[in-house]
């Protein structure tokens, strides 16, 4: 659906807003001709899974951006799930912005060109891209309660398989997030370059908030997860300790039994009356000696 936003009017004085949302393979060749898009350009629109990027070609410029989703299930970790793409065309006649989804970013954009209008396309395209950005900041502070939660418990329950899993797509989210805001900075470091403003150096602030945020979110996230193995494999070692101190006390006790229970005819020791009694003694002695050793050896 082709929808104009304004053209010279109260919002967008001086230059058209065109927005696409949801287009039929049909209606982006018209918008190409209308503006004379490059075919490849409209054929990155129609990829789903295309990487933020920008362009500049003769008469426009082309940004791909992409957005986080606003709902998206809880063990979703790919590019396409946890993202929708946004392209923007814009030169200095008109913009346009193309999206398969419906974007709440358009509307918030109208709203607030209706208090304060758009005075120049570079001042739309920022504010777009602000807005675009903006988009991971309640996912990267919902990811950042959901590491505070897996700090907190990691300890308790080391062998619990569903935290282990929450604790990978966790993970898979936040280097995901960090890897669309670090593909990012091409489009930021171009539109600042070309209208260096106080707009577009609060893009910038943005956009380095939440590089840094998710740079610190993903190191913690690996953390957890090498933490996560390391307790199990502590829990795992110390369980294999007291199991080889179990068996150090019984091999010898084994040994003894084990040389009585031989079918000799022979066994002087078997008949003497004391036999029985000598060999419990040199049990407890064999079991008393060991467990003094290992306590000096500080292994009880």
């Amino acid at each position: 659906m082709i929808m104009t936003i304004e053209v010279n009017g109260q919002i967008t004085p001086g230059f058209t807003w065109l927005d696409v949302y949801a287009p039929e393979s049909e209606e982006l060749q018209e918008v190409a001709e209308r503006y004379k898009i490059h075919p490849v350009l409209i054929k990155d629109c129609l990829q789903p899974d295309h990487l933020p990027k920008h362009e500049v070609m003769e008469n426009y410029s082309f940004i791909i951006f992409r957005v986080h989703s606003e709902s998206n299930p809880k063990n979703v970790d790919t590019v396409q799930e946890l993202t929708h793409k946004v392209a923007i065309f814009y030169s200095e006649t008109f913009v346009i912005t193309i999206h398969r989804h419906k974007q709440p970013l358009v509307d918030r954009i109208i709203a607030m060109g209706e208090n304060k209008p758009y005075k120049s396309v570079m001042m739309l395209v920022n504010s777009l891209v602000a807005e675009c950005l903006d988009t991971y900041q309640p996912a990267l502070s919902k990811l950042s309660a959901e590491i505070d939660y897996y700090e907190s418990v990691i300890f308790l329950r080391p062998k619990n398989i569903p935290l282990l899993k929450g604790l990978y797509h966790m993970k898979r989210k936040v280097d995901l997030i960090k890897r669309m805001v670090e593909l990012s900075q091409e489009i930021i470091d171009a539109l600042d370059s070309k209208s260096g403003n106080v707009y577009t150096r609060d893009t910038k602030d943005l956009f380095i908030r939440l590089k840094n945020l998710s740079s610190y979110l993903s190191e913690n996230s690996h953390n957890l997860l090498n933490i996560y193995f390391s307790t199990t494999s502590q829990r795992t070692n110390e369980t294999m300790r007291i199991l080889t101190i179990f068996s150090v006390f019984f091999m010898p006790l084994t040994f003894i039994v084990g040389i009585y229970g031989m079918n000799f005819d022979y066994m002087p020791e078997l008949k003497w009356i004391f036999g029985y009694p000598a060999v419990m003694v040199a049990m407890i002695v064999v079991t008393v000696v060991i467990y003094l050793w290992f306590k000096r050896k500080n292994w009880l």
